[in-house]
């Protein structure tokens, strides 16, 4: 997945968490996590969010992510969701893990 403009998914709001994408100038993924429990959650709200922007075959992107106590499956949900958004994709492949 090519992301080509800034997207946005989430809310403000206790347990959630608001995810920003936007293109790149460099390789890889750079990764700026704001959260309320980063000392106890961050590695794994971190780790959700890099395996969900692989899975999606995101290979180069700028995420900025605050997090108000979200859970796994929202942070995975509004990964996807900027994601989508951000490479002005209509073609959602919606999956769960198995």
């Amino acid at each position: 997945m090519q992301i080509v403009t800034k997207g946005v998914a989430g809310t403000m709001e206790s347990s959630d968490i608001i995810v920003r994408i936007e293109p790149a100038e460099q390789k890889g993924i750079e990764l700026t996590l704001t959260s309320a429990v980063m000392q106890q959650f961050g590695k794994q709200i971190e780790k959700v969010i890099r395996e969900t922007l692989a899975e999606l075959g995101v290979e180069n992107a700028v995420v900025n992510a605050v997090d108000k106590g979200a859970l796994d499956c929202t942070v995975a949900a509004r990964v996807k969701a900027a994601a989508y958004r951000a490479a002005q994709c209509e073609d959602y492949t919606w999956r769960t893990k198995q």
